[in-house]
């Protein structure tokens, strides 16, 4: 029996490859998103022609369409029927919250409460999702300085230290609430530093890259004492991929897992390795921390291991070298 899924955020970095990775094995996919101008929708859209272009694209069905409007989210759901949801549409960047505030109540969560209404909607259908997943973030961790183990599921995550993180927390406990309360099979993926070809253009791995290749400055914040675990998009897509069977069962079917590669690196460091992978210099700029950037992520997976045998191992040099040979072959996206 072929499964359908419903991705939203599909135009989007992770949506994209997720809907790839599913679509070649054999899932009909049907996807949403605003394609909102945060950064560029040629980008996006150009994620789009590529799965128009998939050779099983007779699978995939596009639909442009905000999850905030739950009257239409509605109307496309009892339409498609959708065995399983993926639901990766948000707000991002936790330095736009500097800036503007109103987008973040909306699509994280105003949009993200949709997307639980929906799957009741379908439940009171008779045609129950079988798994929900959503996106998560490594932000709700914090501003953490240990490394021990790594970050934990079940570390504490009450001091978000930005409106983004602020609302994927609030993400994570509606769902266990609305879970505990429904009984839908939910689970939430904290993403650590994702990036890749297709990447977003307003995260460091492209800005840095597009930096490096045009003699631009790069400014290092915390003058390059920050920490971060990249994990690489073919390590994430495997990861959902490897989660999407198996929904959670326990009493309240809700489970939290971190997506992350276990190797957390110093910017300074991940300099010094763009410009290996490059064959250029970086001219940098060395300034302080703003108040929305946390000194480190670090993800401890044992859990993901438990639970699928398997956890994100991509290494960065591996990871920026591929981005990179992209990052040349795609600058008309870039400009």
């Amino acid at each position: 029996m072929t499964q359908t899924i419903l991705v939203t955020g599909v135009a989007g970095f992770i949506g994209f490859a997720c809907a790839q990775r599913l679509l070649a094995e054999g899932w009909h996919v049907v996807g949403v998103d605003n394609l909102n101008d945060y950064y560029s929708p040629a980008l996006k859209q150009a994620r789009l022609a590529q799965l128009v272009a998939h050779p099983k694209a007779e699978n995939f069905r596009f639909q442009q369409l905000d999850i905030t409007d739950l009257a239409a989210l509605t109307t496309l759901v009892l339409q498609a029927r959708p065995t399983h949801l993926l639901h990766l549409a948000a707000q991002a960047g936790v330095r736009y919250g500097l800036t503007a505030q109103q987008p973040f109540l909306q699509s994280n969560l105003v949009g993200h409460f949709n997307i639980l209404q929906i799957s009741k909607v379908l439940a009171d259908a008779g045609t129950p999702l079988a798994h929900l997943l959503y996106a998560s973030s490594s932000s709700v961790y914090g501003n953490r300085e240990d490394d021990a183990a790594g970050f934990l599921e079940t570390d504490p995550v009450n001091t978000p230290a930005s409106l983004y993180a602020a609302t994927k927390v609030a993400d994570e406990v509606i769902t266990h609430a609305w879970a505990a309360q429904f009984g839908t099979p939910c689970t939430g993926l904290r993403f650590f530093t994702v990036y890749g070809p297709w990447g977003r253009p307003d995260m460091s791995p492209l800005l840095f890259l597009n930096a490096l290749h045009q003699g631009k400055e790069i400014k290092l914040y915390n003058h390059g004492d920050l920490w971060r675990d990249f994990t690489y998009i073919d390590d994430i897509v495997e990861a959902i991929m490897r989660l999407l069977p198996y929904p959670p069962t326990s009493l309240v079917p809700h489970e939290i897992y971190n997506l992350g590669n276990q190797q957390p690196t110093r910017l300074d460091d991940y300099i010094v390795t763009l410009e290996r992978v490059t064959g250029k210099a970086a001219l940098v700029q060395k300034v302080p921390r703003p108040a929305t950037e946390v000194y480190r992520t670090s993800a401890n997976t044992q859990k993901l291991q438990a639970a699928v045998g398997w956890a994100p191992n991509t290494k960065l040099e591996d990871g920026l070298t591929k981005l990179n040979a992209w990052y040349l072959k795609h600058l008309e996206l870039l400009a």
